[in-house]
């Protein structure tokens, strides 16, 4: 009998253990890496693409990924899904679309990881690169030209959020719509403590 109870015990906590570990699973991290030609991501396509890509070479496979980029065509907060939404370590940053875009979220420095699990570098690191690609209002809708809609390495600008919700600019502490570029190309972009990253979210 107690040998039964050993084992019953051991099937619910692996069966728990399972479901909550599924439950985890990664839904939102920052690319690691811009794919090279700053904000030139070949449009919200290859933006989405990108982090397709980047969760598929960490092993996160079966989920449809977009990035949280807003456009003349889509904006951000549309394009994402519902939540929620778990980091590589399996803490939940937001679970609705509501809580993304208000007080409640948990994007930091600390929770805002890569698709690897690694700390996007930030203020007073080096180099900085807290300014993540958004083209986006605080309610995450469009706000300015995006760098022609995710399509210019040149003129133009887009506006970012901070990751680690610190430094200058009109809203020094918003993850999504800190402050505009000072342009499109990759070293426009780390002039200003970016390096063309951007967030990417599980749709489903």
């Amino acid at each position: 009998m107690p040998s039964r109870l050993l084992l019953l015990t051991a099937i619910v906590t692996f069966s728990t253990t399972a479901a909550m570990a599924q439950d985890a699973e990664m839904g939102f991290f920052i690319t690691s890496e811009n794919p090279g030609n700053g904000a030139d991501l070949g449009g919200l396509e290859g933006a989405d693409a990108h982090c397709t890509s980047l969760a598929e070479a960490a092993g996160i496979t079966g989920r449809v990924w977009a990035a949280y980029l807003s456009s003349s065509a889509e904006d951000a907060r549309d394009r994402i899904g519902s939540g929620p939404w778990s980091n590589a370590n399996g803490v939940i940053v937001a679970d609705s679309i509501e809580t993304l875009h208000g007080d409640a979220n948990t994007i930091t420095k600390e929770t805002a990881l890569t698709e690897t699990g690694e700390v996007v570098k930030g203020r007073g690191d080096e180099p900085n690169r807290h300014d993540i690609l958004t083209g986006s209002a605080p309610d995450g809708t469009l706000m300015g030209d995006a760098c022609a809609d995710w399509t210019s390495r040149g003129e133009g600008s887009a506006m970012v959020g901070r990751h680690d919700r610190t430094g200058g600019g009109d809203h020094p502490t918003s993850w999504n719509s800190a402050h505009a570029s000072r342009g499109c190309g990759l070293e426009a972009l780390r002039g200003t403590g970016g390096d063309g990253l951007f967030y990417c979210f599980a749709v489903e």
